[in-house]
């Protein structure tokens, strides 16, 4: 069906594709009206549908490859070595076609139209045999169609079977018109809204139903109160007209008033510019005196002007003089600080070379001075535990004497007190366990006491 549609189109892109576009504008309508509610699928399931997208996908690329045949016809040397010989010959031979079909189409519309003019004539009989040539005239375009459908037709075979020839066709996107590229939007619009369609269960598209239901209530609703409102409106503006009557008739009052003020306006501008008249020439009068006096004060203030020019030139003389020497004097005072600088700056590059050789010197100071202070920090350190260790060995020391003469202690009252039990017991034997308990009490705190 579309290939019967564009059978012709290409290569008159006029009249044709704007009445097809008129006719897919309202797809676009009734498509944008239902992107509220979005399908739940995202794939078609059936084979059936699968289908129908597929020989629409097709359709919409044959419309493509169509609308582009007046770009190869009129762009012939550029494209007939991509597209082959083939193609080009029989995209010439469709070129052929369709400019006859528009020459007939064109003659048959004039033929038509003068008809029409001369309807008048209606019962004359050349008048029936002019329109009875014009139906035989539209009887032999149909043929002629047929033709051009069936140019475009092998043009399309060719095409398919050539893939790159297609693809490099379809890069040709300047060449489409307006509105071949308009239905080409349009068969993309519907193709997007066929799928929207076949992808909506039947549980959406009650849900569908009902949101347009809801919305034709909501537009019911909104519609009464838009009468209302309008009739409102129109009470209103009745009002208003009869407001704007009674202004009206204020601003002819007004105007009538305003006539009046203009002619006692004409009558006191007429005196008052009389008398500006005569203050003018009497000021003339004032002004020539004020001028005559202005040109004295302008000839005394030349001959001032004069004088003060005179005495400036004198002081400038003496000042240029005074500057002159003052310019000579900073010279030499440049020189000689120059000189003195170059001075300064030998003898400070003589004290760096100095400096740098001392910070050398330094640095190696330092370095054995860092050496020094190790070897300091480590004899210190070895001083440190040997006065540790001999403290330590005089505290054992004094340890070990209090000890001995403790021992010593203890030895020598273990004598005695055996000493002294010898010599009790030879005394007699007539003391009693418990004196002896006692003794051998003292003889412990005794003992106690010396340690």
């Amino acid at each position: 069906m579309a290939l019967d549609v564009l059978a012709v189109g290409p290569l008159y892109q006029g009249p044709d594709m704007s009445r097809v576009r008129l006719v897919a504008e309202p797809s676009i309508k009734s498509a944008s009206s239902l992107k509220s509610s979005v399908p739940l699928n995202t794939k078609l399931t059936t084979i059936e549908t699968k289908r129908i997208m597929s020989v629409l996908d097709e359709t919409i690329q044959k419309v493509e490859l169509v609308t582009l045949l007046g770009c190869v016809a009129s762009n012939q040397e550029g494209l007939e070595d991509m597209l082959g010989k083939d193609i080009t010959r029989a995209v010439n031979e469709h070129e052929h076609l369709c400019q006859t079909l528009l020459d007939h189409l064109g003659h048959l519309q004039e033929e038509e139209r003068r008809s029409k003019e001369e309807e008048d004539f209606e019962e004359e009989a050349w008048f029936k045999d002019h329109v009875r040539s014009i139906e035989r005239q539209k009887s032999h375009l149909l043929p002629l169609k047929q033709q051009v459908k069936d140019s475009t037709k092998n043009i399309l075979r060719l095409l398919l079977k050539n893939p790159q020839a297609a693809g490099l066709l379809q890069m040709q996107t300047q060449g489409r018109s307006a509105g071949a590229q308009r239905f080409i939007e349009s068969l993309v619009e519907l193709r997007g809204f066929l799928f929207e369609k076949l992808l909506t269960s039947p549980m959406e598209a009650r849900d569908k139903t009902q949101f347009v239901q809801d919305i034709t209530k909501r537009n019911k609703r909104n519609q009464e109160v838009i009468d209302a409102l309008e009739n409102e409106l129109a009470a209103r503006m009745k009002n208003r007209a009869a407001e704007v009557e009674k202004e009206n008739f204020v601003v002819q009052e007004l105007k009538n008033h305003l006539h009046q003020v203009l002619k006692f306006s004409e009558n006191s501008l007429f005196r008052t510019k009389q008398e500006a008249e005569k203050q003018q020439k009497a000021d003339f009068r004032a002004s020539q005196a004020r001028v005559a006096k202005i040109q004295q004060d302008i000839l005394q203030l030349r001959s001032q002007h004069h004088n003060l020019v005179m005495e400036n030139r004198e002081a400038e003389q003496a000042l240029r003089k005074k500057k002159y020497k003052v310019e000579t004097e900073i010279e030499n005072w440049i020189q000689k600080y120059d000189t003195e600088m170059g001075e300064k700056q030998d003898e400070y590059e003589e004290l760096d070379i100095i400096h740098r050789e001392e910070k050398v010197q330094l640095e190696e100071l330092k370095q054995r001075y860092d050496v020094l202070v190790e070897e300091f920090t480590q004899i210190r350190e070895e001083r440190e535990i040997n006065s540790k260790k001999r403290l330590e060995d005089e505290q054992e020391l004094v340890r070990m004497v209090r000890a001995a003469t403790l021992i010593q202690a203890m030895w020598k009252g273990y004598l005695v007190r055996s000493m002294l039990s010898s010599k009790k017991k030879k005394r007699g034997k007539g003391k009693s366990k418990d004196e002896k308990g006692k003794e051998n009490a003292k003889g412990k705190k005794k003992a106690k006491g010396k340690k």
